[in-house]
């Protein structure tokens, strides 16, 4: 239940939130909320991946 809950998760954030490494975003001279958003999209992709 766990883990498929975080593959819904995982494809929502690919669809609604932005890609940074697409964008070639420095992780250094990110802003709070980038780096936020960068931590949760890791968090949730790990997660997923379990």
């Amino acid at each position: 239940m766990k883990k498929k809950l975080f593959k819904i998760l995982a494809k929502a954030n690919k669809v609604l939130l932005p890609s940074f490494t697409k964008r070639k975003l420095d992780l250094a001279k990110a802003s709070k909320f980038q780096l936020a958003i960068f931590a949760y999209k890791l968090w949730v992709t790990k997660n997923a991946l379990d």
